[in-house]
């Protein structure tokens, strides 16, 4: 008989059961590898649970969790829900006012603290009467002038003991913070429902083995990452070996050759450089293929631990359908789908069903259809329960059955969706005339010298591509790429209508990172961002090509 659950704790209980001796959890440091198994997990979790519940209650008191992604986030994780209680995730790159903002927002009693860069930031500005538990692993100073409590302390002091709460399906036990390109983020509640029933759903398109290896190295903060590796783990008994760092993310890639493997567009340009970098330059990669395809495909799969997957997922933001193309150069299948935090499981392609440019069709059970507008709308089983605390914001965005996803949208004939922008980065130029930057931006990416894009123009004469050059690129003589990046635009031109076409290309000499606010933790673009640091620039290029009727280029 298959396996029936209502809460992720039923997923626990039946590896518990099953396979007791199992390895669920990895985390490694060097060579050395420390290993929990479902029961080990199991029996360390429910210990802090008993403290949690004895504590707090087990009425839904807000836990904040701090850390990278190791072991005993996951476990933190289960000991706050077990008790009863909710966690609210905050990334490690996050900066100390939008923390600031969460943890009083959410009024977090408790801070779960593990290892994270912005502890130092975030320290400044923890509510008084917020109490701070560290985990194994973190600074041992972190806790300095806030009376921490040690997790291991707590885990041996209640060794043996359970939480008495029983989860129901439609219990809220996380609100992730949304995070946000523009403005504050918002909370946006889940249920034990809403983070297991899009796996379930996504089950067939997935196709994930029986006890599959997963890595763990997309922020758990995230709820992509969350359900994709944590849900998906306790969906299939899968063991989770957690990225030591992400300098090792190629070592831990190989090592644990991923059965399934998620990252966003910027992961995979990432890994696609990283690949070009250590050839030396696309020309070398190209006369390898020529020579010996699979031989050359064969060794570039090893190399990445991508020799034995069930599924390569890709979402999060539009990746450049150039980008998916040189993947499959390399007998590599990148499967682009769709979800946000407020509706997850909606839309994928899939190996055997794919369209490149597309996010694919709908799984079963999610309807889909367009607004008078434009924008995508999803209606399916467990969406997100709304946002916490902001029920004007809630009514906004889930309005009978349906979610508003914020994003354009075209559906063809046999299906497929196709994300044209969001519907807050539609701009007009000063024709009047509205202009998606997506597809423009996506024309351009096929440029081999660039490496990150945005397409400005909100009332401009012309729009203006700024883009970070690729590692190879910056080796180039200047002249040269400004060429280049010039006739990319000329390209593109051809095939837009004449309020849309690129005036001028800026060329930015600092990367675009999460450090410089140019990010989201989620290494989506903040196109408000950008615009506010190149777009007085872009505006004056802009002017300037309409004038002489010819291209600019521009650094900066």
């Amino acid at each position: 008989m298959e396996f029936t659950h209502s809460t992720i704790m039923d997923y626990m209980h039946r590896w518990l059961q099953e396979t007791p001796d199992r390895v669920w959890l990895r985390d490694r440091k060097g060579d050395d590898f420390t290993e929990w198994t479902w029961q080990s997990a199991y029996d360390e979790f429910e210990a802090v649970a008993a403290w949690l519940e004895e504590e707090y209650g087990d009425t839904g008191t807000n836990i904040g969790l701090l850390s990278k992604n190791c072991a005993h986030w996951m476990l933190a994780d289960m000991a706050i829900l077990a008790s009863g209680n909710v966690s609210i995730p905050l990334f490690t790159t996050q900066n100390a006012e939008i923390s600031e903002y969460i943890l009083n927002f959410a009024e977090v009693k408790l801070l779960v603290l593990g290892r994270a860069e912005n502890w130092q930031s975030i320290q400044a500005v923890l509510p008084a009467d917020t109490r701070v538990l560290l985990l194994p692993g973190a600074d041992p100073e972190a806790g300095a002038g806030t009376n921490a409590l040690r997790w291991e302390d707590i885990a041996a002091r209640y060794r043996g003991q359970r939480a008495q709460h029983q989860c129901r399906p439609d219990e809220i036990f996380t609100i992730p913070f949304t995070s946000g390109t523009t403005g504050m983020p918002k909370g946006v509640m889940q249920s034990h429902d809403s983070m297991t029933i899009p796996v379930e759903r996504a089950k067939e398109a997935f196709g994930i083995r029986p006890n599959p290896r997963l890595l763990s190295y997309l922020p758990l903060s995230h709820i992509a990452e969350r359900q994709i590796i944590w849900v998906q783990s306790l969906f299939s008994c899968g063991t989770v070996t957690f990225n030591e760092d992400l300098s090792t993310l190629i070592r831990d890639m190989a090592d644990t050759a991923p059965n399934m493997f998620f990252g966003a567009p910027r992961v995979w340009e990432m890994i696609h450089q990283g690949v070009i970098a250590k050839l030396g330059s696309q020309d070398v990669l190209d006369k390898m293929l020529a020579d010996d395809r699979e031989g050359t495909q064969n060794l570039i799969r090893a190399g990445l631990g991508l020799n034995d997957y069930d599924f390569l997922l890709t979402a999060a933001a539009p990746i450049p359908a150039s980008l998916i193309r040189w993947y499959d150069s390399l007998g590599i299948t990148l499967c682009e789908g769709f979800g946000q935090t407020e509706a997850m499981g909606l839309v994928v392609n899939t190996p055997d069903d794919r369209r490149i440019g597309s996010i694919g069709r709908p799984v079963a059970g999610v309807e889909v259809k367009l607004s008078e507008e434009g924008e995508l709308l999803c209606k399916a089983a467990a969406l997100s329960p709304g946002y916490y605390k902001q029920g004007d914001k809630t009514a906004e965005t889930f309005v009978d059955g349906w979610v508003k996803t914020g994003d354009k949208a075209r559906i063809d004939d046999d299906g497929y969706i196709y994300i044209t922008g969001r519907v807050k980065d539609y701009f007009k130029t000063l024709q009047g005339k509205f202009v998606a930057p997506p597809p423009i931006e996506d024309a351009f990416a096929a440029s081999a010298d660039v490496e990150q894009l945005c397409l400005l123009g909100r009332g401009y004469s012309k729009t203006v591509m700024v883009c970070v050059l690729s590692p190879a690129a910056k080796s180039t003589p200047k002249a040269s790429i400004e060429t280049s990046l010039l006739t990319q635009a000329e390209t593109v031109n051809k095939t837009l209508d004449k309020h849309a076409r690129i005036g001028a290309v800026i060329v930015s000499q600092e990367p675009w990172t999460i450090e410089n606010g140019m990010l989201t933790p989620t290494l989506k673009l903040k196109r408000d961002q950008i615009e506010a640091k190149f777009g007085e620039r872009a505006q004056q290029l802009a002017h300037e090509s309409a004038e002489k009727r010819s291209l600019l280029i521009d650094w900066m």
